[in-house]
């Protein structure tokens, strides 16, 4: 059984969705601290040409709570309406706009203020739009040594969940150990997502933008290929 272990990100770029659909469970963070200079609230979409961020408003609160004890701003209907504004001013001449933006408003539109269960739905909205199927797990509700950092962390969720193969972004290359996941009994593997490029409008291709920014670009069919195609395993 394949693994893969994630913080939660806000419509992340289409690696994120590979992984997810490489595996046969996917297990996401819960019971970690919220960082302000991550990816979990914020991502970049295209707007005139160029790389822009967009950001879920949050709450002023503690530094060392966890992304699941993180609120959304009390002004987030009143921003929620501007960065819908931002899509469709970025991207009403799309060829996907009109069967995209409607699934973008749904997920805007989720009136959970928690900012984890509001990410959560928005990656199980995507994954539903593609057809991904793979299981998604909350780490917090698995019975670990929740307090095991680092790949200690990672081994234990594996085992508890019998997994035998654990699949990580490329990027983990130098944190985790093959020998040790391989003396626990499980292949440890990395994920390298391909370039995918595709036409933006007439500007220059900006890669690994927000999943929104592939949703509006290209049908369902060609993303779908991508998630099984357009990346290496190692």
């Amino acid at each position: 059984m394949k693994c893969a272990i994630m913080q939660p990100y806000f419509l992340p770029y289409i690696g994120y969705f590979q992984l997810i659909n490489a595996v046969d469970k996917f297990v996401l963070y819960d019971n970690i601290e919220f960082t302000k200079k991550g990816w979990i609230n914020r991502n970049r979409i295209l707007v005139n040409g160029k790389d822009e961020y967009f950001t879920l408003p949050l709450k002023k609160d503690s530094d060392y709570l966890h992304v699941d004890q993180r609120k959304l701003a009390d002004n987030f209907p009143a921003e929620k309406a501007k960065l819908l504004r931002k899509f469709t001013a970025a991207y009403t001449k799309a060829p996907q706009f009109q069967t995209v933006f409607p699934l973008l408003e749904s997920i805007f539109n989720n009136p959970d203020e928690n900012l984890f269960q509001f990410i959560f739905q928005s990656l199980r909205s995507v994954c539903e739009y593609l057809d991904i199927e793979t299981e998604i797990i909350l780490s917090s509700s698995i019975p670990i040594d929740h307090q095991l950092k680092s790949q200690d962390k990672v081994i234990a969720i594996c085992n508890a969940l019998n997994a035998t193969e654990y699949i990580n972004p490329s990027g983990g290359v130098d944190l985790y150990s093959k020998d040790l996941f391989k003396q626990a009994g499980i292949k440890l593997e990395f994920i390298k997502s391909n370039q995918i490029e595709y036409k933006q409008f007439d500007a220059a291709f900006i890669p690994w933008l927000s999943i929104a920014d592939v949703l509006m670009f290209n049908s369902q069919d060609s993303i779908k290929n991508a998630l099984i195609t357009n990346f290496a395993v190692f």
